[in-house]
């Protein structure tokens, strides 16, 4: 390998570059340049240092590149890319270039320690880094070498992109150079291994493959030699990540396979447009996961208001969670008290005067729109609202002329409490009250029938567990006691919209057992 030899890193330790900067420790060591851990003597602070190797910089070619570069990422202001605070050049042919030093770990060694990280902590890390390859674009700077080796991960678990300069050194003829490859192809684009123009698509590309093995654990390719490897990422399309993770989500799988795209016309046009949906699949992984920890949290903090609104109400505005489960704790006190003595109107006495009403925790996937005998779905994609923990969303029926199902004989949605619970009453909260609904309860529900067929709901499975009445906009209403019986499945069906309106809407349903 061309470059300086250890004993010649070795050589350096204890030396003073710039009259300031003291060669501590190797730190790491590549074809281009050395990095070691220097200490500033003057702000008296740990640094790093990337010295180029002495028969590299007597080319005047190679040079001037690493001047560019170090003038060009100087130029970054990202809090996801590892920052140039100076550069220089010893008399003795020495050109180095200091950054500051990031106490942490490089996102290999974080993989091959843990093996596949968690999913929403893979996207989050996936998130700061097209930032950071998004802020170096906008600036015309090309990374060339996206790895997990060249992400560290700090001590507070934020993620940075390091080694721009060495990257930059990539010759545009392609993966070879006087004979030495460059840059990694375990995950080089299919434009960089064929020797084509390399762009910031390439990054993106790169960045793609990183988020498979965050997720997977594993690189999509290997082979006997590196061209091979290579050779895999121009002719081969990049493994479906649910084959191997399959609790990835279909978004989050989307983003992967768009961002590996061989064809340039099908990858992201640019950073920002993967962060977005990397921002979109976020959302969606938090919500299913229904919590979220550690970096997961810091990037939920920096969503925009369209991806932040697939997450929990409770996700969104934590503290005013924690104050309203205070809240309702107490209001459920109150009534339970109350209604021991006096029955409230329209509700199961047996039920509401009952002590250890729990609620059931159903999934953010557990709402489904029913419109049997409409002619197809009713609003399907505002129907999570409805168990999202967020009175300020909601699922709403079609607009009906005169106000009138007309003959339907009703609409709504269940709730798939998977794999059964002995429901005990059902809480509705509505903008819209007035609507009459009815609950049905059922373990297995007929769904092979196309809309618009006549069977009944009984015949569909459906066992009614509460008769239709009028909801307000808070209403619990009580259920039939189900005795040793757990139904898998809950409807709530409208079957008369509030007087004088087209629309009934429901911000919130709770089961409770």
């Amino acid at each position: 390998m061309r470059g300086g030899t250890r004993d010649e890193g070795m050589n350096q330790l204890g030396t003073l570059l710039g009259e300031r900067y003291r060669l501590d420790a190797e730190i790491g060591r590549g074809g281009m340049s050395t990095v070691y851990r220097a200490f500033d003597t003057v702000l008296e602070r740990p640094v790093a240092i990337k010295v180029m190797h002495r028969e590299i910089a007597a080319d005047s070619d190679q040079l001037e590149r690493f001047r560019r570069e170090a003038r060009a990422v100087a130029q970054l202001n990202d809090p996801h890319i590892v920052r140039v605070i100076d550069a220089g050049e010893e008399a003795g042919g020495t050109a180095y270039i200091v950054f500051e030093y990031v106490e942490g770990e490089t996102l290999k060694a974080l993989i091959q320690r843990e093996g596949p990280l968690d999913i929403g902590q893979a996207i989050a890390y996936a998130i700061e880094i097209a930032r950071a390859l998004g802020a170096a674009h906008e600036r015309q700077i090309v990374h060339r070498d996206v790895k997990p080796q060249n992400v560290l991960i700090d001590g507070e678990g934020s993620a940075k992109i390091t080694d721009f300069g060495i990257a930059r050194t990539l010759d545009e003829q392609g993966l070879t150079m006087d004979g030495r490859v460059l840059g990694t192809t375990d995950y080089v684009s299919p434009e960089q291994a064929l020797g084509q123009p390399v762009t910031g698509r390439s990054d993106l590309y790169s960045l793609g493959i990183v988020l498979y093995e965050m997720l997977t654990g594993t690189v999509p390719f290997t082979g006997e030699t590196p061209v091979a490897v290579a050779m895999r990422h121009v002719r081969e399309q990049v493994p479906d990540v649910q084959e191997r993770r399959p609790g990835v989500s279909a978004a989050t799988a989307a983003v992967v396979e768009r961002a590996t795209a061989n064809d340039l016309d099908e990858r992201y046009a640019d950073a920002a447009a993967m962060v977005g949906e990397l921002e979109e699949a976020l959302a969606v992984e938090a919500a299913r996961a229904g919590q979220a920890t550690g970096e997961v949290t810091s990037v939920l903090r920096t969503l925009p208001g369209s991806s932040r609104r697939r997450l929990p109400w409770r996700m969104r505005h934590r503290g005013r969670w924690v104050a309203s489960l205070t809240v309702v704790g107490a209001i459920v006190a109150i009534v339970v008290v109350l209604a021991a003595g006096n029955a409230h109107k329209g509700v199961n006495p047996n039920v509401s005067g009952r002590h250890g009403l729990r609620p059931v925790q159903l999934g953010q996937t557990s709402a489904h729109d029913y419109n049997p005998y409409g002619t197809g779905p009713e609003h399907a994609t505002q129907v999570a609202n409805v168990v999202d923990g967020d009175p300020n969303t909601s699922w709403s029926t079609e607009h009906y002329v005169e106000g009138t199902l007309g003959s339907k004989p009703g609409l709504g949605f269940y709730l798939d409490a998977a794999p059964g619970v002995k429901a005990r009453a059902v809480s509705i909260m509505t903008p819209t009250p007035g609507f009459r609904a009815e609950i049905y309860a059922a373990q297995q529900i007929q769904e092979s029938l196309e809309y618009g067929n006549g069977t009944s709901l009984t015949q569909r499975g459906w066992r009614q567990v509460a008769p239709a009445r009028t909801v307000g906009r808070s209403s619990t209403i009580g259920l039939s006691d189900p005795g040793d019986e757990a139904f898998r499945y809950y409807l709530v069906w409208i079957v008369g919209l509030p007087p004088g309106r087209e629309a009934a809407e429901i911000s919130e349903v709770t089961l409770f057992s």
